[in-house]
């Protein structure tokens, strides 16, 4: 068994995951905002956050679901580009 411990390609891997989800954001014109109430928040703080995996704070499962519903996307286009970071 592999034993991983490589925290650089970790955390290229939540970039990515949150470049992905803004960029499907601002494509189906939502601001920040706009798409923390909808996911049913009052602040943009933790959608601005992992967006650029400032300060540790990424999306989980929870949030993808909801951003997925909301935006209308595919969960392959939240993922897109992931496969070669985790190689």
């Amino acid at each position: 068994m592999k034993i991983y411990n490589n925290d650089e390609k970790i955390e290229l891997f939540y970039k990515k995951i949150g470049e992905n989800i803004k960029n499907a954001r601002m494509k189906k014109g939502f601001s920040q905002l706009k798409l923390a109430n909808a996911m049913g928040y009052d602040s943009v703080g933790h959608i601005a956050k992992a967006e650029i995996y400032k300060y540790g704070k990424k999306f989980n499962l929870e949030h993808i679901f909801k951003i997925c519903s909301i935006l209308e996307v595919s969960i392959n286009d939240i993922f897109e580009d992931t496969d070669e970071i985790i190689k």
